[in-house]
């Protein structure tokens, strides 16, 4: 794959950057260096993987936690495995029981909102199928940061704070206490630079490692969070727990211009990306800075989440396929209502029948793309006592009509945010993407890929240009660096742009490409926020 020079403005801060033997990219240094560890004591690239995603959770609190979700794209042998760990729905909660208790909608925060978390057993999954080293040995660098403490990076400190000041005004039950004695200890968040520790946060971490996740489904850690919620009458419980599998998946893919793009099918909502994708190539993009290439982006964005949003949850709870999504039949159907003006999207009827990201990969070709969460920042705001275990609030997702395709339902799994992202060539791994961030994430994809495909940006400079989000009906966020001339031509055409003043809004990528006839690897990382490319 041949790149163009060209580089946008965040591109004075970093370049791409290039090695054989390994390579990881995440958005905290000390992870990424956690995961090049393993690479230099032999693992490969799902065991460095797992150590990044597991010091994530120390030294990202701010984006996921031991109590996160997770999923995966393995390239391992030449062979694409995809892994699904989101949880379900605690069997004890129902629609019917949070409308007597005078819920009209999922809450963000607090007991309701709490779904089995998937990170550990996603790690010892991986670990098991994939890994070469010990899994204790992974943990050692993330037990290492939790113990000892680690200085805050400026990016995840101004995370840190806005979090410290929301909460500080809105929990004020009992059930919240715990996070403000783990992430604010000295009655204030941790400012940049200064040292922060965990010691209950090591000790789940031990426990999980030595018990290849067991104690966190099972035993001694299971307990306690069971008799958490039980004290203040929750529905996660430990049989809740005990009953969690990860599920392996065939990931689903578009063929792009000769590239194959491949994502986790639903619950999960990388078919959007897909969706897109299938739409955007019928057209030709001869300047990716033009008013009609941004246009149709948005707009082929816009169509397909509106259908995500009408039809993605849980697989076996959808009321069409993905290969009916996907058809070509469908994005033709879609892309006939794409003209000169904004449009406001409608679903369409197919024919029936705060994330963390982060890329690996080793000198013998392995790759792997991973994504662990707790949804919204710090998640629902609950920490398990002693353990610095955060608990996400991925059932914020689920809707309380019954007649809805995402309605909760015990044992659920809910549509799903984080998407992890691969691509491919003629049977050969180009290699793992990804752009953490909400519902930004598909559009973050799409993007991403234009840029690398359609215009032959290399990993940075497709990380460093202007992006915009597509929020609701023709309104759409620009990023700081956006062209004024092009959010000035596009208001013309009928959207209505907001030029947002954070960088954080538009999420936080890794791309890391791998040239099949030499194995060198070319690798970019997230400016919007503390990223850094660890190499071998």
């Amino acid at each position: 794959m041949e790149f163009d020079s060209m580089y946008y403005p965040y591109a004075s801060r970093r370049h791409a950057v290039y090695s054989k033997n390994g390579m990881v990219a995440t958005s905290q240094p000390l992870a990424a260096e956690a995961g090049l560890e393993m690479i230099r004591r032999g693992g490969n690239a799902v065991d460095a993987a797992i150590a990044t995603a597991a010091a994530l959770t120390v030294v990202e609190p701010t984006s996921n936690g031991i109590g996160s979700d997770a999923f995966a794209i393995v390239w391992v042998d030449g062979k694409i495995h995809g892994l699904n760990a989101s949880g379900y729905a605690p069997q004890n909660i129902s629609i019917e029981k949070l409308k007597a208790e005078g819920y009209d909608e999922m809450p963000t925060f607090g007991k309701v909102p709490v779904t089995v978390p998937g990170t550990p057993a996603a790690w010892a999954e991986l670990s098991e199928r994939f890994g070469v080293l010990p899994f204790e040995d992974l943990f050692e660098p993330a037990i290492r940061y939790a113990e000892e403490g680690f200085p805050l990076s400026p990016t995840l400190a101004f995370h840190w704070e806005s979090a410290y000041k929301k909460f500080k005004d809105i929990f004020k039950e009992d059930i919240f206490e715990d996070w403000f004695k783990t992430f604010a200890p000295e009655g204030r968040a941790p400012k940049a630079g200064e040292i922060w520790k965990s010691p209950g946060h090591a000790h789940a971490l031990r426990e999980i490692s030595v018990t290849k996740a067991k104690s966190f489904y099972s035993g001694k850690l299971a307990d306690v969070i069971d008799q958490f919620f039980k004290k203040h009458n929750g529905y996660l419980s430990k049989e809740d727990l005990e009953n969690y599998q990860v599920q392996w998946v065939d990931p689903i893919k578009v063929n792009y211009r000769g590239y194959d793009v491949w994502e986790i099918p639903p619950n999960g909502q990388g078919i959007i990306t897909l969706m897109a994708l299938n739409i955007l190539k019928g057209y030709e993009f001869n300047e990716k800075d033009s008013l009609d290439t941004y246009h149709k982006q948005i707009e082929a964005i816009k169509l397909t989440f509106t259908d995500g949003l009408e039809y993605i949850t849980q697989q076996d709870h959808m009321d069409v396929t993905a290969e009916q999504l996907l058809s070509e039949g469908y994005a033709e159907k879609r892309r006939e209502l794409i003209g000169e003006e904004a449009l406001d999207p409608t679903p369409g009827e197919p024919q029936r029948g705060g994330t963390v990201y982060l890329s690996t990969a080793d000198g013998d070709g392995n790759m792997v793309s991973f994504i662990q969460s707790n949804y919204m920042g710090f998640g629902s705001g609950i920490v398990i006592p002693g353990t610095g275990i955060a608990m996400q609030n991925r059932g914020h997702t689920f809707q309380l009509d019954e007649n809805h395709v995402n309605a909760l339902k015990p044992g659920k799994q809910t549509y799903h945010t984080i998407i992890p992202g691969f691509l491919s060539k003629d049977g050969q791994a180009v290699g793992p993407f990804g752009v953490m961030g909400g519902f930004m994430q598909p559009q973050g994809h799409v993007q991403v890929i234009m840029n690398t495909v359609d215009f032959g940006l290399n990993p940075q400079a497709s990380l460093d240009a202007p992006r915009w989000q597509w929020m609701k009906e023709k309104v759409v966020h620009v990023d700081p660096t956006f062209p004024e001339h092009l959010a000035q031509a596009l208001q013309r055409r009928g959207h209505v742009i907001k030029r947002s003043l954070y960088h954080s809004e538009f999420g936080r990528g890794q791309i890391i490409w791998r040239n099949p006839e030499t194995g060198v690897l070319c690798g970019g990382t997230e400016p919007r926020t503390d990223g850094h490319i660890a190499v071998l």
